[in-house]
């Protein structure tokens, strides 16, 4: 029944700020509607996963935590680094890729995984 994620929808403070984040940041070409569509490539999953209340996963005051596949999780951290974005989580490797956490200008965390 389910053909995939249809998109991830938020309110924002200031979307001219966290849309120009976006764009710098994860390379993201958010259009002049707000948004962008990011078309699966082979090999891309959308992972849809459910978190106990008190699952210390991610902070439990933040309801959501957007996760990003990439394609070269080491490429990524060094435009990261770059352009001066700081981890809040170093590189961990587990038996379901490598992952890393970012902040967003409101405080989101956001992971990125190398699968």
């Amino acid at each position: 029944m389910i053909k995939g994620i249809g998109g991830v929808f938020w309110r924002t403070k200031n979307l001219e700020a966290i849309k120009k984040w976006y764009s710098k940041v994860l390379k993201l070409n958010i259009e002049n509607w707000n948004g962008t569509i990011i078309q699966p490539h082979s090999g891309n999953e959308t992972i849809f996963s459910f978190f106990a209340e008190d699952d210390n996963y991610f902070p439990t005051e933040q309801q959501v935590m957007l996760n990003f596949q990439v394609h070269n999780l080491d490429e990524t951290i060094k435009h990261l680094e770059e352009i001066g974005v700081p981890l809040v989580k170093a590189k961990e490797i587990s038996e379901f890729g490598k992952f890393i956490w970012i902040e967003d200008p409101e405080g989101r965390l956001i992971e990125l995984w190398e699968r």
